[in-house]
């Protein structure tokens, strides 16, 4: 990133967040934000020992503590 880029992206955020705030500032940032890595070998990682049937009884059981 060069100088005037980075000038422009301070200007950008001290601009944001005395308009919206800090935490507004932070989820409209989120809004433009494209993630990195591979969601789909992820969730194939951290699902793998998990049936549909245990996911679907997760819900339930979370749904009734809302």
């Amino acid at each position: 990133m060069n100088s005037n880029t980075a000038l422009i992206r301070e200007k950008g955020l001290n601009v944001l967040t005395k308009e919206l705030g800090l935490i507004d500032t932070i989820q409209f940032l989120r809004l433009f934000e494209t993630g990195t890595g591979n969601y789909t070998e992820e969730r194939k990682t951290l699902l793998k020992d998990f049936s549909v049937n245990d996911i679907a009884q997760n819900i339930r059981e979370k749904k009734r503590i809302i």
